[in-house]
Parts: structure tokens; C-alpha cells; sequence
């Protein structure tokens, strides 16, 4: 599912991108289609990534696993969050999750 948040509804305070993952993300793509700079969280509380305007940051998190790592990536359950850096005034922060799942 594609999860998006318009400009008009990031403010200075933490705002939900979507709906929280279905299942562990093991790669996320976080389009920051606005004219505006942007911090994006997990916690809702704390910043932990800056996406800058116009920009995308890919995170791979199963990339350079050998056969002795575990897998790692974000369970499912995360709820990714956005709050303006500086306000933007058009655009869209969209969320593109790609995960593993095999069916019972």
C-alpha cells in the first residue's frame, strides 16, 4: 500500500504517513515530493531522518546480508511519521514499502 500525506497536512507537529505496515519493510523509499525540507520519524516524538525537498532516501535494509545475518527490517506494525523542517507550501511525502511474505 502506498502510503501518502499532502502538504497541507504537515505541519511542526508529527503527522502520520498512511497506515502502518502490514508486514516487516525490508525496503522503504521515502519520497519527499515537496518544496519544503522534512524530518520523518518512527516514534512520532523524535527525528531520525531529514528528507530534504524534491528528494527520495532508499534504505535497503537486507542489503550486504550474508548466511550468518539475521534478516533485519522494520516490523510490521511501524507507523512512519513527517513534521516540516520548513513549511512547505505544495506537493506530497509518500512512503513505497516492499516486504517479503509468504502465505500460511
Amino acid at each position: 500500500i502506498l502510503r501518502s500525506i499532502a502538504e497541507g497536512s504537515i505541519s511542526g507537529t508529527y503527522a502520520p504517513i498512511g497506515t502502518p505496515f502490514l508486514h516487516a519493510a525490508r525496503n522503504i523509499v521515502i519520497h519527499n515530493n515537496t518544496d519544503g525540507d522534512m524530518f520523518i520519524s518512527n516514534d512520532g516524538v523524535n527525528n531520525k531522518v531529514f528528507s530534504a525537498k524534491t528528494s527520495h532516501n532508499l534504505y535497503d535494509f537486507t542489503a550486504n546480508k550474508d548466511s550468518n545475518s539475521p534478516i533485519w527490517a522494520l516490523p510490521a506494525g511501524t507507523q512512519l511519521y513527517v513534521k516540516q523542517s520548513t513549511a512547505p507550501s505544495s506537493g506530497d511525502v509518500h512512503v513505497e514499502v516492499i516486504y517479503a511474505y509468504t502465505a500460511p
